[in-house]
Order: C-alpha cells, then structure tokens, then sequence
C-alpha cells in the first residue's frame, strides 16, 4: 500500500529534523560518516539522497557520485579512488553508487574481467573492515525494487522531458539483464554481508516508505545526541552613515518576467 502524501511529507520533515540533530553531532564528535546506496536502477536511491540531504550542511555532508574512472585511474588499485572521498572528521559522505560498481554493473556489462571480480569479492570485506577499524561509521543501503515497478518508472521517465535524461544505455540494458544482475547481487551480498558492515535492504517500490524506512533507520543505527548550540541574537543595525544606493539606471537589471505572469 502507497504511503499517504499527507503523512509522508509530516513523517519526513520530522525525520529531516532529526537528520540536522546528526549532522551537529557529526560536527561536534567529529565523527566521520559514509552512506553507501545502492540498488536497481530506477529503484529510488537518487530520490532518497535528495531527502537526506535537502536541508543538511553541503560543507559537512556532501555527495560523491563519481563519473567512469579515467584511463589514469584504471591503472591504480581498485579502491583508490573511493578512498579520496572518504570523510574527514566532521564531515558526512553520501555514495551516490560506490565501489560495488564492480560487483555489479562492471561485472554484468564485461568493463572488468572475472579475475578483476574475485579480487573485488575477496578484498572489499577487508577494505571496510579497515575503514569500520578506523573509527569510520559505515552504513550500506541496498535499493530493491521489482521488474515490473522498475519497467513502470523506465516508461515514465521516458515520457517525461524533465527525467528523459535519467535513461542511460546502461539502464535500458538493465532491462534485458534482469536475471543477471540479481545473480550477481546475490553473490556480492553472500561474500559482503558481513558482520563489520552488514546490508540494509530497503524495500523500493513505494518510493515514499523506501525514503522514510530507510532515513528512519538510519538515524536509529547510529547514537547520536542533541548538542546545545548557542543562541543566536541578531545584532542591531548601526546608525546610518549616510550611505546612498547607487540608481537603478546605472545596473543591469533582470528583466520582470513575473510581471507578465502577475498580469494574466
């Protein structure tokens, strides 16, 4: 059932509260956050980044959506480039697809070979145990959405001039791959569900609950506190000291479109 538009926009902004409440406490343990979603394309992980971060810090919590590795960065051990956007204290990550990229997508389309795979299945375990070693909270998402939602939404961008651009050649792949992408989810989560950093399935074709579910969550998963801030008091206004504004007619003013829609 389709969560209620009334009670999905009162339940996230109470839960977007509550994220600005992580976000000073993040600051002020200097903390060091990843959020790792993945999923099916069209499943409702750029959706639910969007809520999480809408009102936080863009200079404490940003998002890393890396494009293709460079020919430069195909050369250098896997991770490495990952590591790079990594947090430092105080701050918060948000993977917008992250190394799995080789668990899944690189793995069902050839960009990487067998070998390259079953070096990416035995090391990944250790590579997050290293960051949950280090201090790092590490939090893993995984979108699922069903063939049939995922068709739907695929047909909706596609009549939609605002989302075309959405639908890569890769996306409609998906489509025809079905069956090999979720073999290749299965054998990912089997050698990197772990018990250092452990999947969250977040169920997706009610894009409301799959937002709330999982924001819910992860506020629940990590123990933060309220941190006192101090009162903010605007200050007076000084006397004026006689300064005049330039006229109007010296700048290049913007012109009043919203005038002519005022008028009609």
């Amino acid at each position: 059932m389709t969560l209620g538009k009334v009670v999905y926009e009162a339940e996230l902004l109470r839960l977007q509260t509550e994220l600005i409440k992580l976000q000073e406490w993040v600051r002020a343990e200097r903390a060091r956050l990843v959020v790792v979603f993945e999923g099916r394309d069209a499943a409702g992980k750029g959706g639910t980044i969007k809520r999480v971060a809408e009102h936080l810090n863009p200079r404490v919590a940003r998002i890393a959506a890396l494009p293709k590795p460079t020919e430069r960065e195909r050369t250098q051990w896997y991770f490495q480039r990952y590591v790079e956007h990594l947090p430092a204290a105080g701050e918060i990550v948000l993977f917008d697809r992250s190394w799995y990229n080789r668990a899944g997508v690189e793995h069902v389309m050839g960009f990487c070979t067998p070998a390259e795979h079953q070096l990416f299945l035995r090391q990944c375990p250790a590579f997050e145990r290293m960051l949950v070693e280090d201090g790092i909270l590490l939090r893993k998402y995984w979108f699922s959405v069903s063939d049939a939602v995922q068709e739907e939404r695929f047909r909706r961008r596609a009549e939609d001039p605002l989302r075309r651009w959405k639908i890569s050649p890769m996306d409609l792949e998906s489509l025809t791959r079905w069956e090999a992408y979720s073999r290749a989810k299965d054998q990912m989560m089997v050698h990197t569900d772990t018990a250092d950093a452990p999947w969250y399935v977040v169920e997706s074709d009610d894009k409301r609950s799959a937002r709330v579910n999982m924001i819910a969550h992860l506020l629940s998963s990590v123990p933060y506190e309220d941190v006192a801030l101090p009162p903010l008091v605007l200050p007076s206004r000084p006397p004026s000291t006689g300064y005049e504004r330039p006229p109007k007619e010296l700048q290049t003013v913007v012109p009043d479109h919203a005038a002519s829609l005022r008028k009609e």
